[in-house]
């Protein structure tokens, strides 16, 4: 993957600038269209993208004391100095010192900032400029780790909800394949002794058949499971890709919903902060899109985003879209009107990081069951089959 630095117009004819990345020029430009941008300039960045070794933890507690550091009235630069001394992390210490060294040369906060949004979330400079502006830093900062918070929260949500079935599944696989290479084959042995392997009982015969067989049929499995993988790394190339990939997720029992009311409440929050910070409307939905991590809400919200610029109400222009929810669009509006709007956004911020905890809890709750039964009518199918001629000879005898 390549980095291209751009700069478009949006619809409005307003400049908008930015780094994306694309497997090629024309990838890049297409992405761009997707968002109805129109591409003004587009230059490849050369050279290897910069690792800080910056983590999320690290990135919320930096935020954190920024904004202990300007509510106290400490100068900033002074402040990250003495930060800088407590970090423990060696790429953090030198980014954080490079800051301060920039702001005793004379430039803002923001400015600094902004020459490192790799390391940062994309609203992270725009956010200080509008505390700047405004004179509430402090409040700006705290409501940014409210958001980092959320969102690092419904991802850690989605993510357990889809690791937990599959290390579950992992391991049964594993237990019954180990079944079927060390433990059939020495009853199979003993069975075979016993008899001609015809008067087996079907199941037996089945299950020992199985076993013969367990290695091809092992490998081929694992050659559809990475067969999977592979094309969800390939759908991950391109902003399609993504939206399709998103599209199946968003139809599975359960883990769509989850999902789904997870970007939801990314985008809340950052739409919160945005509007907090004094952006318009068709701004403050492209941008906490953006945010939000889902390409199929980028372009539902980019197209929104349009037809409000064009003077469209709210529930008028969603209403062909699929993932923002009506409920969703009709809070927006009832908020704008109401001059609520950032309280309303806020309010479904939370109802829908309560909605991923509690389908995530459902989840697990549903699942746990059907995967011991699963692997106990797996190993109890197997125990049966293995004894099942024993059964049947001591029957005989009696």
């Amino acid at each position: 993957m390549a980095t291209f630095e751009y700069t478009s117009l949006t619809e409005s004819g307003r400049s908008m600038g930015g780094i994306i990345e694309a497997a090629s020029r024309e990838q890049a430009v297409e992405m761009l269209t997707d968002m109805n941008l129109v591409v003004a300039e587009i230059t490849k960045v050369q050279g290897k993208k910069s690792k800080t070794g910056i983590g999320r933890t690290e990135l919320l507690l930096f935020n954190q004391q920024l904004a202990s550091i300007t509510k106290a009235g400490i100068p900033i630069e002074r402040g990250l100095r003495e930060l800088a001394n407590d970090v423990s992390s060696r790429s953090m210490r030198k980014m954080i010192t490079a800051i301060a060294n920039e702001l005793e040369a004379g430039a803002s906060i923001d400015e600094a900032i902004e020459k490192r949004q790799r390391s940062f979330p994309p609203l992270y400079s725009r956010i200080l400029k509008a505390g700047v502006r405004t004179g509430r830093l402090s409040e700006m900062l705290t409501s940014l780790n409210r958001h980092l918070e959320m969102g690092a929260k419904t991802k850690r949500i989605v993510l357990e909800a889809l690791s937990y079935p599959l290390v579950v599944l992992f391991f049964a696989f594993t237990i019954i394949v180990a079944l079927f290479i060390f433990v059939i084959p020495t009853f199979g042995e003993v069975l075979t002794d016993m008899g001609d392997g015809a008067r087996l009982p079907w199941l037996t015969q089945q299950m020992l058949q199985l076993a013969r067989n367990i290695i091809p049929i092992a490998a081929t499995f694992g050659a559809f499971v990475l067969s999977v993988i592979l094309i969800l790394s390939l759908l991950s190339t391109n902003a399609a890709g993504r939206r399709f990939r998103e599209a199946m997720l968003m139809k599975m029992p359960i883990l769509g919903r989850l999902y789904h009311s997870s970007i939801l409440a990314r985008m809340s929050e950052a739409m919160a902060l945005l509007v907090s910070s004094g952006c318009d409307m068709g701004e403050c939905l492209r941008l906490s899109s953006g945010a939000s991590g889902s390409e199929m809400l980028k372009l539902e919200s980019s197209i929104l985003a349009s037809q409000v610029e064009k003077g469209a109400a709210l529930m008028e222009a969603g209403h062909i879209g699929k993932t923002l929810p009506r409920l969703f669009l009709y809070s927006m509006q009832l908020g704008s009107q109401r001059n609520e709007l950032q309280d309303n956004l806020h309010s479904l911020g939370e109802m829908y990081a309560e909605q991923s905890r509690c389908l995530q809890a459902k989840l697990q709750t549903m699942l746990l069951p059907f995967m011991i039964i699963f692997v106990g009518v797996m190993i109890g199918t197997i125990i049966l089959s293995m004894f099942l001629p024993i059964i049947s000879i001591t029957t005989a005898l009696m």
